[in-house]
């Protein structure tokens, strides 16, 4: 359902610039794309510009090029820090003739650092990442001075605030990461045939895969796993489960059976160990009438709360995790009261409320 909020004044041209590939499963990405979704829908002109490989997602995407699997806050991104992707920015900044330039991770190296420094237009910048940022540490002098050239600096959670205010100074916004409530709870739920945990992420150490596996060992023999994502551990570890009839590997999946799958599970599990800046998968489980099992982490106690909305258990502990599995699984008064209280927890984080805050940045600065 889409706000009326905006009609009554004329149409912005908002250029959405993503760091990390389009066509590659990511918070990031997903989030961009949201909001150009949900800013059209409104009538206003929004593109979003990235790297692909391969088609582009969706028909108002401008791709940048390849991107190239480069190192950064514990994981792989996906970025474009090469001279051709450089040149394809600033050629469509000055193309489209955007009012104004909404760049995410601004100081990642590719489109959204060329865009900073380019500056065709004022621009909005949002901070995600959380944890610790080698290139902050090691970089700070002269990211401090590319800061300044942003008009709004926004951050997605406290964490991620403490992350960039620390490094780099400045004044920032906290707007919260957006979900579409409305389009998670349309889908039909996948049947499973017994009861089930699903996992959907990178298949990577920080994402904790790992422990949930290990957690699964204490687990009895009437519950399966269902495992949606790949990534650097996916053939260790489906060697480690070859035998285990419980454990299911997805690969990859789109949004639409993403949704569909946790809306019919019984528990999401998000076992992260750390870097996370907040839980938007968290917020879509509790939209999709989903138990939430995750671990304690500061980025997801932003949205989470132990006993209210979810359970919670100290990250990277097994036994922890497998008794919090086993009690979402067992006690159905509780996975009842966490459910209601995590539908309401959701409507927090409407998409729609979100798009209204970045509509308000973008008309101050084009005023």
């Amino acid at each position: 359902m889409s706000s009326a909020h905006d009609t009554d004044t004329p149409p912005m041209r908002i250029g959405i610039v993503c760091p990390y590939s389009l066509t590659i499963p990511g918070g990031v990405q997903m989030q961009v794309l949201a909001i150009a979704r949900e800013l059209r829908s409104r009538g206003h002109e929004a593109r979003v510009l990235g790297p692909c490989d391969g088609p582009p997602p969706e028909s108002f995407v401008t791709p940048l090029g390849n991107s190239l699997p480069l190192a950064a806050n514990g994981s792989i991104a996906p970025l474009a820090p090469d001279l051709p992707a450089a040149l394809r920015t600033m050629r469509a900044l000055t193309d489209e003739a955007f009012d104004i330039i909404h760049v995410h991770e601004p100081l990642a190296p590719g489109p959204t650092l060329t865009s900073v420094l380019f500056h065709p237009a004022p621009i909005v910048a949002t901070f995600h990442a959380a944890g610790s940022s080698t290139s902050y540490r090691l970089l700070n002098r002269a990211l401090s001075r590319i800061i300044k050239r942003i008009d709004h600096k926004v951050v997605v959670s406290k964490d991620a605030l403490a992350l960039v205010q620390s490094h780099l100074g400045g004044d920032y916004e906290v707007l919260f990461n957006g979900v579409n409530i409305e389009e998670m709870q349309a889908f039909e739920p996948h049947q499973y045939d017994r009861p089930s945990v699903f996992f959907c992420g990178r298949h990577e150490d920080r994402k904790g895969l790992r422990v949930l596996i290990d957690a699964f060992e204490q687990l009895g023999d009437n519950v399966d796993l269902w495992i949606a994502g790949e990534g650097p551990d996916t053939a260790a570890l489906q060697a480690q489960t070859k035998g285990d009839p419980r454990i299911h590997w997805l690969g990859r999946v789109t949004d639409e059976d993403k949704i569909a799958r946790l809306r019919g599970a019984d528990v999401f599990c998000a076992p992260s160990l750390g870097g996370e800046s907040f839980g938007v998968v968290l917020i879509e489980s509790m939209a999709a009438g989903t138990t939430v099992v995750a671990s304690g982490l500061d980025g997801y106690r932003n949205v989470a709360t132990h006993e209210e909305n979810a359970l919670l258990a100290e990250p990277g502990d097994a036994g922890a995790l497998a008794a919090a599995i086993q009690r979402a699984l067992d006690d159905d008064n509780l996975t009842e009261r966490l459910r209601a209280h995590g539908s309401l927890r959701a409507l927090d984080f409407s998409m729609s409320t979100l798009v209204d805050h970045y509509i308000r940045i973008y008309r101050n600065l084009i005023a």
